[in-house]
């Protein structure tokens, strides 16, 4: 009887079958007990296992084979200034800002995630964000940190293209991530008797797996596009991480149907998440005119508010960046736009949305009684 081991068994299917096989996702969602069930994690992982990785092949082929028309094996990032000075105040200024995204939004998750009384679709929604933040922060941060206090600033074609992989994939996510908040608040604000019915958590499972489908959806044709692209002049990336625009300007043949393909996916995502937003700002608005009492309007608004200021901020800085011709970049301007989107705003958030938030602010208080009350406990 014939009895291969699992390493032999994989090697079947991807040499002789030439099917992609991802064991970590197949054991997270097999080889464990049917009660250990997670719609919302099961949902995710599925998504990521039979449709993520089928579009991954194509790019992991093309990047890997040694006959593509690529002439580079990597590149090097030009960084925010040549200066050690500032190199040096940037790495200790980004390094804080870096060490408060992690703290603030593993906070956020972890207090939305253990006060039961936040387990509504609004924190679920909350919640994500966060997490999202926090994926965002660990593409682009770890590398900038390194190249400024090193002085290899070199970044493989791989490690590169995997970079713009995630953060266009995070970034596509957070669009819908933010107009599904907002028809949250919409349901929330102009139908509050039916909001329990209207989102369910199958409807919020739906909902957040949707979002990262759409990013994964905009991340691989981007790549693909991108990936078939011959590098051959320099080297240099006038930019802190590999972005869409100074990796374009890199290449040595004719951008335009690339650019076309990556503005009509970037450009629709964009569109179609804020007409989501701003028809239901217009609905909530009009609902919050009608309301008498100024106390209920106070209420509705500070419901909306810090929402709202990280749409703004996100859609503003976004748009001014992507949505032109790659041949208006400009380093200068680009650049401090990128570092505001990408490492201050993600900073920001959590200050946001826990200053403003009373309910955030006493669940983390009742999760910090609850830990100060289990040492007295043990102590006991």
């Amino acid at each position: 009887m014939l009895v291969l081991s699992l390493k032999e068994l994989m090697l079947v299917f991807y040499k002789e079958l030439g099917l992609p096989v991802c064991p970590g996702t197949i054991l997270f969602m097999y080889l464990r007990p049917s009660t250990s069930y997670a719609l919302e994690h099961d949902m995710i992982v599925s998504t990521f296992n039979t449709i993520v990785i089928p579009m991954l092949n194509p790019i992991v082929y093309n990047l890997r084979n040694k006959d593509n028309k690529t002439c580079v094996h990597g590149f090097i990032l030009k960084g925010l200034t040549d200066s050690e000075e500032i190199q040096l105040v940037l790495s200790v200024l980004f390094l804080l800002i870096y060490l408060v995204t992690m703290l603030g939004n593993i906070g956020m998750v972890l207090t939305i995630h253990l006060d039961i009384q936040l387990h509504t679709p609004m924190y679920f929604f909350l919640r994500h964000p966060s997490f999202l933040d926090l994926c965002y922060s660990n593409v682009i941060m770890p590398k900038t940190l390194g190249n400024l206090v090193t002085s290899n600033k070199s970044i493989s074609f791989t490690g590169c293209f995997t970079q713009m992989y995630f953060f266009i994939l995070f970034g596509g996510a957070e669009c819908f991530l933010l107009s599904f908040m907002a028809y949250d608040h919409y349901v929330a604000i102009c139908n509050p008797l039916q909001y329990p019915v209207i989102m369910s958590s199958r409807l919020c499972s739906a909902l957040l797996t949707e979002t990262y489908m759409i990013g994964f959806m905009d991340s691989s044709v981007t790549m693909i596009c991108m990936s078939r692209l011959h590098f051959c002049h320099s080297i240099v990336i006038h930019h802190f991480f590999c972005d869409t625009s100074p990796i374009l300007a890199l290449s040595c043949e004719d951008t335009f149907y690339t650019e076309i393909m990556a503005f009509i996916f970037v450009g629709s995502t964009l569109m179609v998440s804020l007409i989501t937003i701003s028809l239901s700002y217009v609905s909530i608005f009009c609902t919050i005119l009608k309301i008498d009492s100024t106390l209920g309007k106070q209420k509705a608004f500070s419901t909306c508010a810090s929402h709202l200021l990280r749409v703004i901020i996100f859609y503003s800085t976004v748009i001014f960046t992507y949505l032109k011709p790659t041949k208006s970049y400009s380093l200068g301007k680009d650049q401090v736009a990128s570092v505001f989107y990408t490492i201050v705003i993600l900073m920001l958030n959590p200050l946001i949305y826990s200053l403003r938030n009373k309910e955030v602010k006493n669940a983390f208080n009742r999760v910090m009684q609850k830990r100060d009350g289990s040492k007295v406990l043990r102590k006991q």
